[in-house]
């Protein structure tokens, strides 16, 4: 038995991985999925979110456990794993980047979406960002073409019911990482080639400058916790070694 840690990408809360967490702990795993602060039943304000609140709330959680963890972050969750490998090394056993941010030391969230490779991103033009509230948000009419192409209508709803809206300050806050904590866990990067957030060019380009121990590909949109739940929890058990 293994355990896994789900952390949720941009907006969404712990209950965007309830297919995977079903098909993980059926598969005999132990499965931690939570609310960052927040999002779903979290009611830390936005105002309260500073550039680690995220990542030290995971910190708590592993600090708890008696083993290394399976770290899986989905979309902006790459960057808050990436944040708990360099504080925790010795309580993350792999990391796991599904269409995932995977920066570089000194990068930040907002400047790498940015990048030439992502011009193509469907998200960008659909950003709401409210300065004076701190806050970013997507367009609700572009929700489905930006996350959800693949994903059933039932999904759909769900997520237009419980999408929140996303601190500002972590995304723009570079992060930290060093060859002797975040260097020392191995990665397994998981693309998908018909994400419309963040696209497939992207995606390599971030897993060829910060180079993982295997790539895998699925034929899927932005939300493959929605669209192939099988698909993906077959290649997450896979990487247990």
């Amino acid at each position: 038995m293994s355990t896994f840690v789900l952390i949720s990408g941009s907006w969404h809360g712990a209950w965007c991985w309830y297919k995977v967490i079903a098909r993980l702990e059926k598969a005999g795993h132990r499965v931690i999925a939570p609310d960052l602060p927040s999002f779903g039943r979290d009611k830390t304000p936005i105002s309260e979110v500073f550039p680690d609140t995220w990542a030290k709330s995971i910190d708590k959680i592993l600090d708890a456990e008696a083993e290394p963890v399976i770290l899986v972050g989905h979309s902006r969750g790459g960057a808050v794993i990436s944040q708990v490998a360099e504080a925790r090394p010795a309580k993350v056993k792999t990391l796991v980047y599904v269409c995932a941010f995977l920066l570089r030391d000194g990068d930040s969230t907002l400047q790498v979406a940015q990048s030439a490779s992502n011009a193509a991103s469907k998200l960008i033009p659909n950003l709401i960002i409210d300065n004076d509230e701190g806050y970013a948000m997507v367009r609700w009419e572009s929700i489905r073409e930006v996350f959800y192409g693949c994903c059933s209508d039932e999904d759909v709803a769900l997520a237009q019911l419980l999408l929140q809206p996303e601190a500002m300050v972590p995304l723009g806050t570079p992060i930290h990482t060093t060859p002797e904590n975040f260097g020392r866990i191995p990665r397994i990067y998981i693309e998908c080639l018909r994400d419309n957030a963040l696209t497939a060019a992207f995606q390599k380009e971030m897993y060829t400058l910060v180079p993982c121990n295997k790539v895998i590909s699925m034929d899927t949109d932005h939300t493959p916790l929605f669209s192939a739940p099988d698909e993906l929890v077959h290649h997450l058990i896979s990487v247990i070694s």
